[in-house]
């Protein structure tokens, strides 16, 4: 590639940012997964998956947190500067950035051990420590950054007219909404389940919205809300 053709530097930097994005939710899922499979007491329908920061390998999951936070941190700048012009580009890197910053606080702060894991703590959930407290607002503050920042990249969409984005944004904000609800009101091992699985949607969703976006950088975008079509052919602002 010859000078001419490098892409500008803000173009590669935006692509880089991105691609934390985009690598951030695999990474999250396979470690996690990786430590469900293999620690000894660990019930996906009894614990939440925050849980395996206890225990002799606890690290594992600590460091899951930390790594895949600073990972969505950068993805959320990104997501913000090839957003723009929107001028909700501000809202959705800020909002996704606090998410990923709550999951840095989350893995600052672990869960307390509860309802048998790691192996020899006793049943029920037990006495909340300051640690878990703290990660439990970390958490519910990120929780409800990432939802907002679901709406805003959905109404972000929804200005390009790209519909099916818009709705894919929306849904995945109802649904994890929807099952951190219903795991805050203790719903049981249903909740647990449904939880994860908003969990996975939510990395899917930061996954795909970071890769397509990463397709647009550099490309001229033609925003439809940014401009209407007079019957005389003349163009004006909306």
């Amino acid at each position: 590639m010859t000078t001419k053709d490098c892409p500008p530097l803000a173009d590669r930097i935006t692509k880089s940012l991105l691609g934390y994005g985009v690598i951030a939710g695999p990474i999250y899922v396979v470690v996690a997964v990786a430590q469900v499979s293999t620690r000894a007491g660990f019930d996906p329908a009894r614990h939440a998956v925050s849980q395996l920061a206890n225990g002799e390998f606890g690290w594992v999951q600590t460091a899951n947190f930390l790594v895949t936070g600073a990972m969505t941190v950068a993805g959320a700048v990104g997501v913000g500067r090839a957003l723009r012009p929107s001028r909700l580009a501000g809202w959705a890197a800020g909002l996704l950035a606090v998410y990923g910053m709550g999951l840095i606080a989350a893995g600052i702060m672990r869960a307390d051990p509860s309802d048998g894991f790691p192996p020899g703590t006793p049943a029920g959930m037990g006495t909340m420590s300051w640690h878990g407290l703290g990660h439990f607002l970390a958490a519910g503050i990120g929780f409800a950054c990432f939802v907002a920042a679901g709406f805003v990249v959905g109404a972000a969409f929804a200005r390009r007219r790209e519909v099916g984005w818009a709705w894919f944004s929306r849904i995945t904000a109802v649904a994890f909404a929807a099952s951190f609800a219903l795991l805050s009101s203790g719903g049981g091992t249903t909740a647990i389940l449904l939880f994860t699985a908003a969990v996975v949607l939510a990395w899917a969703w930061l996954t795909a919205v970071s890769a397509k976006l990463y397709g647009t950088v550099g490309k001229p975008q033609t925003l439809a809300y940014e401009t209407a079509t007079n019957k005389d052919g003349s163009s004006q602002r909306q």
